[in-house]
C-alpha cells in the first residue's frame, strides 16, 4: 500500500475504500504533505479533528498549500510588472513627498539601483505575505467549521438525550438505541456525532471505544464529550442506570438548552440595534455630503471608476448603498443562524419539471424557480421603456419577490396549522392509548371523531395504512414503521419529524407503550411552547426593520422636498459675489436619484432582516418587495421619481 493511501485512510477518510486521488491531488500530496507533522500545525490539526471533513489531514493541508503557493505565484508576478511599469518621475514625486513630510528623511541618501532586482524582492516579500495569508486562513476556516459543528451539537443535543430516554423504556441495547438516533436527520450534528460512534464500533468492534474515540475530538467539549463518556460508564452498570441517567441528563440539558436561548435572545437585541444604526447613519452621511457640496467643491471632482465617470460624492454614495446591502444580507444570515435548526424548515424541490410547475403555487422551492423567467421578462420590458439599471433590477426584483415570498407565508402558515393540529393530534391518541387501546385503533378513533382542519387528510391516511399493518396474526412492525414514516413525509414540518419520528423509533424498539405517548405529550407540549414563543420574540424585529425603512423614507423625501431646493437655489448664486460656493454643487435630478437609490437599498436591507426575523428566507423576499415598492409610490406621489 502507498503512502498516500495508507495516510490519507489513518487520518480523516471516514469509509474503508477512500475517494480516489485525482493527479492534482497526489502531486500536491507529494510536495506539501511533510508539512502535516510540523508543530506549527498542531492547532490546525486539532481544530480538523472537530470538523468532520470528508478528506484526510494531510491532504486538506496539501491542497492549503499548493492554494497558498498558486495564489503567492499569481500576485508576484503582477508585482514585478507594476513596480517595473513606475515612471521615474512617479519615484521622485514619492520621495519628494516623504522628504517634506518627514524632516530626517531628507538627509538620507538612497543609492540608485537596478529596477529589476528591486522588484523582485519587492514581489517576493508579497508572495510570502500573501501565502502566510492563505494558510492562516485555511487554519480559521477549519476553525469556523468546528465552531459551526459545535453549536449545532449544542443546539440538538437536548432533543437526541430525551429520545434515548424514551428507547431506554424497551429492549434495545446502547448500540441500537444509538443506531435510531442517527437516523434521525432532525438532531443534525449530533446524529452525525453518533454515527461517527457507530462507525468506529464496526471498525474496532467496541461500542465504547467509538464513544471514548468521539468524545475525544468532537468540538463540543463541555457538553457532548462528558454526555458521551457517562453514557458508556452508565451503559455498563446497566439498564436501569442508563435509564436514569438519561433523565437526569435530559432535563440538565433542557435547562442549558433554555439559558443558551435567553443568551440568543440577547445578542439579537445587540444585532438589532447595531442594525438600526448601520442602515440609518449612510443616508444621513449622502444628506450631509449633498449639503457640505455647496461649501467643498471638492467633493465635486471628477473620478473615473470601472463603471465610468462620476464625482467623489458619488463614489461615496454608491458605496454607501452597497454597504447598506452589505449590512442586510449579514444581519439576515445572522437571524438565520440565531433560529434553531429543529423550527426551520428546508423545503425541497422535485425532480421532474411538469412536477416543479405543478408545485409551484405550494412549493416554494419550486415557485423560486418557475418565476424567475417571469421575473427576466418584466425586468426587460422596463429597460424596453426606458427604464435604467436601477430601475430594471427592482422591477425584476418585485415580480419575482411577490410571488416567491407569498407562496412562501402560504406554506408557511399551512405548516403552523399542521403544528398546532398536531399537539392536538398527539394529545387525543394519548388519551386513547392510556385507556387500553391499541395504538393503530387510537388513531383510527381520532381520525373519525377529531376535527383537525389540515392535518384530516394525513391522519385519515395514518388510519388507513395502520389498519393494513395489523392482520390477524399481529401487526406487522415494519409496515407500521412506513406507515409512520409516510405520515412524517407527508406533514413535512420538524415537529412532526421529531415528534412522531420518537414514536416510531420507541415503538420498535419495545419500548411501553404509555410510557412513550406520556413523553410524546411533554415534548410535543415543549416544541410547540417553543416555537410559539420564538415567534412572539422575533415578531419584535420584524417592527423594528418595518420602523427603520419607513423612517428613512420619512427622513429622505422631508430632506429632498424641503432641504435641497433651498440648496440648489443657494447653488445657484454667483460665485463672484459674497458666497463660496460651487454653482453647480447642487443638481436636484441627480441627488435626489442618487437618494432614492440609497433608500432603496435600505428598502432591501430592512425587508431581508424583518422577513428573515419572521419566517424565514422566503418571507424576507415578501417583505423587501413591498418595502421597495412602498417606497416607489412615496417617491413618485411626491414627484421625486
Amino acid at each position: 500500500m502507498s503512502g498516500v493511501e495508507s495516510t490519507g485512510r489513518s487520518r480523516g477518510q471516514r469509509g474503508g475504500n477512500g475517494p480516489t486521488l485525482t493527479v492534482l491531488d497526489r502531486a500536491l500530496y507529494a510536495l506539501f504533505a511533510r508539512h502535516a507533522d510540523a508543530d506549527r500545525h498542531d492547532r490546525d490539526r486539532r481544530r480538523y479533528r472537530g470538523t468532520d471533513l470528508r478528506v484526510s489531514f494531510d491532504l486538506f493541508l496539501a491542497r492549503s498549500y499548493g492554494i497558498a503557493w498558486g495564489t503567492a505565484l499569481f500576485v508576484a508576478i503582477p508585482t514585478i510588472l507594476v513596480v517595473l511599469a513606475i515612471a521615474d518621475g512617479t519615484i521622485d514625486a514619492v520621495l519628494g513627498l516623504l522628504r517634506t513630510a518627514i524632516p530626517l528623511f531628507e538627509q538620507v541618501q538612497i543609492p540608485v539601483l537596478p529596477r529589476l532586482p528591486i522588484a523582485v524582492v519587492l514581489a517576493a516579500v508579497v508572495a510570502w505575505g500573501v501565502r502566510a495569508a492563505v494558510l492562516t486562513f485555511a487554519g480559521r476556516y477549519l476553525g469556523w467549521r468546528a465552531s459551526t459543528r459545535r453549536e449545532n451539537i449544542e443546539r440538538t443535543l437536548p432533543g437526541a438525550v430525551r429520545y434515548l430516554h424514551v428507547l431506554s423504556s424497551g429492549s434495545d441495547g446502547p448500540r441500537e438505541m444509538l443506531r435510531r438516533v442517527a437516523e434521525t436527520d432532525a438532531y443534525g450534528e449530533s446524529a452525525v456525532a453518533f454515527r461517527s460512534v457507530l462507525n468506529t464500533a464496526s471498525l474496532t468492534g467496541n461500542v465504547n471505544e467509538g464513544l471514548r474515540r468521539v468524545a475525544r475530538d468532537t468540538p463540543s467539549e463541555g457538553m457532548l464529550a462528558p454526555f458521551l463518556l457517562k453514557f458508556r460508564e452508565h451503559a455498563g452498570q446497566g439498564e436501569d442506570a442508563l435509564r436514569n441517567y438519561l433523565r437526569m441528563e435530559s432535563r440538565m440539558l433542557g435547562h442549558q438548552q433554555a439559558r443558551a436561548r435567553d443568551r440568543a435572545e440577547g445578542f439579537l437585541e445587540l444585532l438589532a440595534e447595531l442594525f438600526i444604526v448601520l442602515l440609518v447613519l449612510p443616508s444621513l452621511l449622502v444628506i450631509v455630503l449633498t449639503v457640505m457640496s455647496v461649501i467643498a467643491p471638492g467633493l465635486s471632482e471628477p473620478v473615473v471608476t470601472p463603471l465610468g465617470q462620476t464625482t467623489v460624492r458619488g463614489v461615496v454614495v454608491y458605496a454607501s448603498a452597497v454597504f447598506i446591502i452589505g449590512v442586510g444580507l449579514g444581519a439576515s444570515i445572522l437571524i438565520a443562524d440565531l433560529r434553531p435548526p429543529d423550527q426551520s424548515i428546508a423545503y425541497a424541490r422535485p425532480e421532474r419539471v411538469l412536477a416543479v410547475l405543478a408545485s409551484a403555487t405550494t412549493n416554494p422551492a419550486s415557485a423560486s424557480v418557475v418565476f424567475v423567467l417571469p421575473a427576466l421578462v418584466v425586468a426587460g420590458l422596463s429597460a424596453l421603456v426606458g427604464a435604467d439599471s436601477v430601475g430594471t433590477a427592482l422591477a425584476g426584483y418585485v415580480f419575482y419577490a411577490v410571488p416567491v415570498g407569498l407562496v412562501g407565508v402560504r406554506r408557511a402558515r399551512l405548516d403552523d396549522a399542521k403544528d398546532r393540529e398536531l399537539k392536538d393530534f398527539v394529545h387525543a391518541v394519548s388519551g386513547h392509548v392510556s385507556l387500553g387501546r391499541p395504538f393503530a385503533a387510537a388513531v383510527e378513533h381520532v381520525a373519525q371523531d377529531v376535527e383537525l382542519g389540515p392535518l384530516n387528510g394525513d391522519v385519515a391516511d395514518l388510519a388507513l395504512n395502520l389498519r393494513l399493518t395489523a392482520p390477524s396474526a399481529g401487526t406487522d412492525v415494519n409496515l407500521r414503521t412506513a406507515a409512520l414514516e409516510r405520515f412524517v413525509e407527508q406533514v413535512g414540518t420538524p415537529m412532526a419529524e421529531q415528534t412522531i419520528g420518537l414514536v416510531v423509533g420507541a415503538l420498535d424498539g419495545g419500548s411501553d407503550t404509555g410510557t412513550v405517548f406520556d413523553t410524546l405529550q411533554a415534548e410535543i407540549g415543549r416544541l410547540y411552547h417553543e416555537k410559539r414563543a420564538l415567534r412572539s420574540s422575533l415578531l419584535v424585529y420584524v417592527a423594528v426593520g418595518w420602523t427603520t425603512a419607513l423612517l428613512v423614507i420619512g427622513i429622505t423625501v422631508a430632506v429632498n422636498v424641503h432641504v435641497f431646493d433651498g440648496f440648489a437655489q443657494l447653488s445657484s448664486l454667483s460665485s463672484t459675489g459674497s458666497f463660496a460656493i460651487d454653482s453647480g454643487a447642487v443638481n436636484l435630478s441627480r441627488d435626489r436619484y442618487r437618494m432614492y437609490v440609497v433608500t432603496q437599498a435600505t428598502m432591501l436591507a430592512s425587508g431581508w432582516f424583518s422577513g428573515t426575523a419572521s419566517r424565514g428566507r422566503y418571507e424576507a423576499l415578501l417583505h423587501s418587495a413591498i418595502l421597495v415598492v412602498a417606497c416607489y409610490l412615496v417617491y413618485a406621489g411626491v414627484g421625486l421619481v
